[in-house]
């Protein structure tokens, strides 16, 4: 399918890039190292999110170019849909998206069961930013530095830094053509792990305090409520890390962060060690993801979205 993929992009002149809401430094370094590569093609190119960048990801080279407002989708002769897998996941313009009259799916999830016929999907592959770099590869383009940067991003992300099983010898192998190409490890890693603000350490004290221990303590949760990030004064993509936490504790096997979306609504993140697949508890709400990585969305109070989340990982 790469091969099909570079002869629409050698042929057609305008782009349409968007991602995922809720935006991850995947489908951010996935997003603009495209961009970058179409524009040093000659080619007309513009990156979508219907969510603003996180602070800790507008470092990214070209970041300033994203914009939020579709505009006229007919303007495009493609639309790359990245990191989803569904188109859906772009939120509400999506129906706009989709009648776009050529789109291109790049992704990397087990869920996707694919919603267009131009589309390069590996569940095997660490990150979209992984394919991307395949298909780079196999263009022979130009790796400046700041696509490499975007896609070691992509990368070091979506690996956790490169402690998720996902982190094969294909993503290392990526990892370092990138970096000999000018990307730089330490300075990326500062940026992403290293540059919080005041607020998110304060509100992950709040959120610790809600910590909780089920199964036998194999099933560790955290809660972030409207009311943690209004009196902390953080926003909702500080969270970003926060399932990871409790994941780390000996004898946990599976960590989930339930954070409120509105009154009634909560935004699931899921993950595991070894080879317990959260992705299909988080299919089981009409989510999905991966293996060890799958998020959902549950309508409800949170002591009965907890009741049935852990109903589902017991009966897994």
């Amino acid at each position: 399918m790469i091969k099909e993929i570079i002869k629409v992009i050698n042929k057609e002149q305008s782009f349409l890039i968007t991602a995922h809401i809720r935006l991850d430094g995947d489908a951010l370094g996935s997003e603009l190292a495209l961009y970058l590569m179409l524009k040093d093609l000659g080619k007309k190119a513009v990156v979508y999110n219907q969510d603003s960048t996180p602070a800790h990801y507008r470092f990214l080279p070209a970041a300033q170019n994203i914009v939020h407002d579709l505009g006229d989708p007919e303007q495009y002769d493609i639309a790359f849909v990245l990191d989803c897998s569904e188109v859906e996941r772009v939120g509400d313009q999506a129906e706009k998206i989709s009648k776009i009259k050529n789109l291109i799916n790049i992704d990397h999830h087990i869920s996707n069961g694919g919603f267009c016929e131009l589309k390069l999907i590996d569940a095997q592959a660490s990150s979209t930013g992984e394919l991307l770099f395949r298909l780079m590869q196999s263009m022979h383009v130009t790796m400046t530095k700041d696509i490499c940067s975007n896609l070691y991003a992509a990368i070091l992300t979506d690996t956790g830094g490169f402690r998720y099983s996902s982190t094969r010898r294909e993503a290392l192998w990526a990892a370092g053509t990138l970096i000999e190409n000018g990307a730089d490890p330490q300075w990326i890693s500062e940026n992403i792990y290293e540059s919080d603000p005041p607020e998110k350490l304060i509100l992950l004290a709040k959120t610790l305090e809600t910590l909780s221990l089920d199964l036998k303590r194999k099933v560790s949760s955290l809660v972030v409520t409207q009311k943690m990030l209004q009196e902390t004064g953080a926003s909702l993509d500080y969270t970003d890390g926060f399932v990871d936490i409790s994941r780390a504790v000996q004898g946990i096997e599976i960590s989930v962060l339930y954070t409120q979306l509105s009154s009634n609504y909560f935004k699931l993140s899921l993950r595991s060690k070894g080879s317990f697949n959260v992705e299909k508890v988080a299919k089981k709400f009409g989510g999905g993801g991966h293996i060890n990585a799958a998020g959902c969305q549950i309508e409800g109070d949170i002591e009965s979205i907890k009741r049935k989340v852990l109903k589902a990982i017991k009966e897994l």
